[in-house]
């Protein structure tokens, strides 16, 4: 018997147990094509042109939509609010191809401690985002860069994911999560949910470390630009230390006022998944080959969101491709901790848009699919070599399936 990602009546039920295994093999022929399977999903959120709304806003919520693409795009400078560290000028600079929303080529140095179980931000000391630039004045005072956090046990780098459809994913709700997480696998895989000290469950941040679209959003602006927010309303530190006087142009805080940053939370709450590209006989070989060797194990093809005040977003399917849950990825991809996540433990990212992608894993160093592959390690490792057990024919359509999402 082979592992199967759980069907949509089951996610709802929002209870179950799967037991499955599935041996290697190679030159497989899938079945005859069968429209009705759950993996061939043709109801989906999608926006057939990326960068595009999701379908069914009101025409207020368009309006918002556009007017938070402005904001989203927008650069800030020292004299509305940039930095005085930061990583980007603009949400747009690191999320911008081919379209806003797309992925980036940057590349963040992130930072924590991690000591008998305990992970800690160091916030106190300046983390755990490290800005690796600095406005003109503080440049000016011999600051060219925030330092790594006195206590920092690891550091890791984070390459700029695309953010398409994570408004869908903050309406799935805490208890679907928590339902796939009771999946057994006898392949090894057991995801866990990323319950927060306020119990409830993240799901962004490549270590599922916040639990809501809202607070990532504000986080970012705060984090990677400096801004403050009204979530994050007091200006931060260098190092620990309180800023030089003179560095910080704009005052008072925040820097970016609400209706400005609604706009563009709900530019990225509205953004669409990704339409996958049109299916050959090739990628429909590596489509079926991709649920043959348990690549759904951790990648579900299909979540359906929960309730939402925006009917949009309610009750809707996503080919997220992921569980939003934590899986230990081993210890060579060991980095940071991160909230509840050890530091080899990681969420399964979601591979919606990820053909816009150059570099692939959480630091972008993997040049190819199969080099991503490659460095799946711990739970994923029986999964790994499967694929790696595959005639090159057979790896070569599962590689061609995944560039097509």
């Amino acid at each position: 018997m082979h592992c199967r990602s759980p069907t949509l009546p089951v996610l709802i039920a929002g209870a179950f147990s799967l037991a499955c295994t599935a041996e290697p093999r190679s030159g497989l022929e899938p079945p005859a094509f069968d429209p009705n399977d759950p993996f061939v999903d043709t109801v989906a959120v999608v926006a057939s042109i990326p960068g595009s709304p999701i379908p069914g806003l009101s025409r207020d919520q368009r309006q918002l939509f556009q007017e938070g693409m402005g904001v989203f795009a927008q650069p800030f400078t020292p004299a509305t609010g940039l930095g005085p560290l930061f990583n980007a000028n603009a949400c747009g600079e690191c999320h911008e191809d081919p379209v806003p929303g797309g992925p980036g080529d940057e590349v963040e140095v992130h930072a924590t401690a991690f000591h008998a179980g305990s992970c800690q931000f160091l916030e106190t000391h300046g983390g755990p985002v490290v800005q690796q630039d600095a406005t003109p004045e503080l440049q000016a005072l011999g600051i060219l860069r925030e330092p790594i956090p006195e206590g920092a046990t690891d550091t890791g780098l984070r390459r700029s994911p695309p953010v398409f459809g994570l408004g869908l994913l903050d309406a799935v709700s805490d208890r679907t999560i928590i339902a796939l997480s009771r999946i057994r696998h006898q392949d090894g895989v057991h995801g866990r949910p990323a319950i927060l000290p306020s119990g409830r469950v993240g799901r962004f941040g490549r270590k599922a470390n916040t639990a809501s679209l809202t607070e990532f959003n504000a986080g970012a602006f705060f984090a990677e630009m400096g801004v403050t927010n009204r979530l994050h309303p007091v200006e931060g530190t260098i190092a620990g230390q309180p800023l030089p006087p003179g560095v910080d142009l704009l005052t008072p805080e925040p820097e970016i006022d609400d209706a400005a940053f609604r706009a563009a939370d709900l530019f990225v709450r509205f953004l669409a998944p990704v339409r996958p590209e049109r299916q050959t006989d090739q990628t429909r070989q590596g489509r079926w080959l991709f649920r043959e060797i348990n690549c759904t194990s951790c990648h579900i093809p299909v979540l359906v969101t929960g309730f939402s005040r925006t009917e949009a977003l309610r009750f809707k399917r996503i080919r997220a491709y992921s569980d939003l849950l934590l899986h230990d990825m081993g210890e060579a991809e060991a980095d940071i901790c991160d909230g509840v996540a050890t530091p080899s433990e990681f969420r399964t990212q979601p591979l919606m848009g990820i053909r816009f992608q150059e570099g692939y894993m959480h630091d972008g160093a993997a040049e190819t699919i199969g080099d991503a592959i490659q460095r799946h390690g711990g739970e994923a490792a029986t999964i790994r070599d499967r694929f790696f057990n595959l005639i090159p024919s057979d790896q070569a359509a599962l590689v061609a399936f995944v560039l097509t999402l």
